[in-house]
């Protein structure tokens, strides 16, 4: 077929079909998945704890550095994606960047191992504990985000490589790919399981010097597995800078604007459909008329004068997607904060299931077990049933599945408003206020938050994966991907401004709801509400846009 002239083996040889690729090479890159998310997501999330009980870091502050983090971690995805889709293959691209993250986890076991390295330990009632500050706040941030960049590196390329093993002209490969997204987020939900029930277990029982020295080792366990299939995967070759292609088309249409278009337009459009920088030939389609100009041949040659039919379109398709972008960025903002404030929640309540202690991040377990049932159930059984019914190559498409997951966030938000006034109230009835104990109120109640959101994660996050991966052109794969991260990583970095203003704007002279160190006195129910309203706002903005989407024709079958 075309496409498997694009793709290499380890050699730089041609592929063969038969050996290299399909669902033998994806079983490599989901062992790395697994233990990716195992060592990262809960780390990122028990993380608050750290900052605020190691770190001595107020509770907005430590919010804010972890969800600051999760944004910087997708915004690394966007170079990941763009070296390996410019340059490098995106099997080079794991094996360079994967080590870096073992780094940054390595140089957070050395803080907390060493005291000289952290502020000094103080009782957390008092006011006199000191902040991290100077060169120990300076190693905290180079180790936590030098581990950023090696995970967001690996984001970008991880999903690209495994849909790289797939070719998309082939009907029976094309179906396997959509599985082998839904499969991908089934084995980020078993990293997390596994990270919840014994990652966070070891940080909160052992010490954090042994609870960063864990995810460290599982990193590179991961990476040295990914790296032993090299002679199974089918790399593509790098096809240039797409961030220069899609400059070229803006440049060239300018320069062409008083060209006209010939009587014969289908012509042209035949004779300059080439695949030689996009790496696939992509059909003509109306809209954003004015950038057809750049392939309108002038007495000037050269890619600043002149641009393919193919590269033309790879333009469009990035702009019909931004809406799309936007809007769901808008739709994700609540989702890190719910996480973040579920589990500071979490640590003022009772953490107690029967005789042992659990720690509110290990509750995640309980939604994440559901995604990994649902996801198994969607996969097998859904979208076989709804193929049947829509024609529909995944059953629904990708963003309707998007928005179940937007209705979702806004019942996890109004869920935790009722909850927390709930739990501020028994703190209030039996005199807890500013006493720092546990209240007694079960910390399974949070499981309702984690529950909503976990069907979040099913719908949404694998909805979007997969969206701006297959919508991407074969020449940008990683860089759909990534903007899928930077999409998540912007919203998270929106959440922070929210925080930020929503205290600036409830102050009034004393504190703002979420300003202070005692979540007792803060208001966290009020700023759920708020989630509440913006989620909703958000989704119906998110309907707008998506109702007006045009699929590429080949993603989803004969009825998209």
């Amino acid at each position: 077929m075309a496409a498997q002239g694009l793709f290499v083996d380890w050699k730089g040889k041609a592929i063969n079909k038969d050996k290299h690729g399909g669902a033998k090479a994806t079983r490599f890159i989901y062992f790395l998945v697994v233990m990716m998310n195992m060592a990262f997501t809960p780390t990122l999330l028990n993380m608050v704890m750290y900052l605020q009980t190691i770190m001595h870091m107020g509770i907005a502050s430590s919010s804010t550095t972890i969800t600051n983090l999760i944004g910087v971690t997708c915004a690394f995805a966007l170079v990941g994606g763009f070296l390996s889709d410019a340059y490098i293959t995106r099997f080079k691209a794991i094996l360079i960047f994967g080590p870096l993250e073992f780094l940054g986890f390595a140089l957070l076991a050395l803080q907390a191992r060493l005291p000289s390295l952290r502020p000094p330990e103080c009782d957390a009632q008092t006011s006199d504990c000191k902040h991290v500050h100077g060169s120990n706040a300076t190693l905290l941030y180079i180790a936590m985000y030098v581990a950023a960049f090696g995970e967001g590196c690996l984001r970008a390329n991880l999903p690209s490589l495994g849909g790289d093993q797939f070719d998309d002209e082939d009907s029976t490969e094309l179906q396997l790919k959509s599985s082998y997204f839904n499969w991908f987020t089934f084995n980020l939900s078993l990293g997390s399981l596994l990270g919840v029930l014994f990652i966070t277990w070891i940080q909160n029982n052992t010490g954090w010097d042994v609870g960063f020295s864990v995810p460290a080792g599982v990193v590179l366990l991961g990476v040295i597995v990914v790296a032993s299939g090299f002679s199974f995967y089918r790399n593509q070759i790098p096809k240039g800078s797409p961030l220069t292609r899609m400059l070229q088309v803006f440049v060239a249409a300018f320069r062409n604007r008083k060209l006209q278009f010939p009587e014969n337009e289908e012509v042209l459009y035949l004779e300059h459909n080439k695949e030689d920088m996009v790496g696939e030939v992509l059909p003509h389609t109306k809209g954003f008329k004015w950038l057809d100009k750049a392939f309108i041949s002038s007495r000037n040659t050269g890619n600043w004068y002149f641009c393919s039919v193919s590269q033309v379109e790879e333009m469009k398709i990035v702009l019909r997607m931004l809406p799309i972008f936007v809007s769901a960025m808008i739709g994700y903002i609540p989702v890190p904060q719910l996480l973040t404030f579920t589990i500071t929640q979490g640590n003022t309540m009772d953490t107690r299931l029967g005789k042992i202690h659990i720690s509110p991040t290990s509750l995640l377990a309980i939604p994440i077990i559901l995604q990994m049932v649902i996801l198994v159930v969607y996969d097998r059984f859904f979208v076989p049933f709804a193929r049947r019914i829509t024609g529909c190559r995944t059953g629904i498409t990708h963003l309707q599945r998007v928005g179940v997951g937007f209705i979702a966030t806004s019942l996890a938000s109004c869920t935790g408003a009722v909850i927390e006034r709930k739990r501020k109230r028994i703190a209030e009835e039996h005199g807890l206020l500013d006493s720092g104990n546990q209240l007694p109120m079960s910390v399974m109640w949070l499981a309702l938050q984690f529950l909503a959101l976990g069907i979040n994660d099913i719908s949404t996050f694998t909805g979007l994966l997969e969206f701006f991966n297959t919508e991407a052109s074969r020449g940008m794969k990683s860089l759909g991907t990534a903007i899928f991260w930077c999409n998540l990583g912007l919203a998270s970095l929106l959440g922070s401004v929210l925080v930020n203003l929503t205290n600036k704007v409830t102050r009034h002279g004393g504190t703002g709801w979420l300003e202070g160190n005692n979540l007792n006195r803060d208001h966290l129910d009020r700023f759920y509400w708020l989630l509440t309203v913006l989620g909703l706002v958000a989704f119906l903005n998110y309907l707008f846009w998506a109702r007006r989407y045009t699929y590429r024709q080949h993603n989803l079958g004969p009825t998209s």
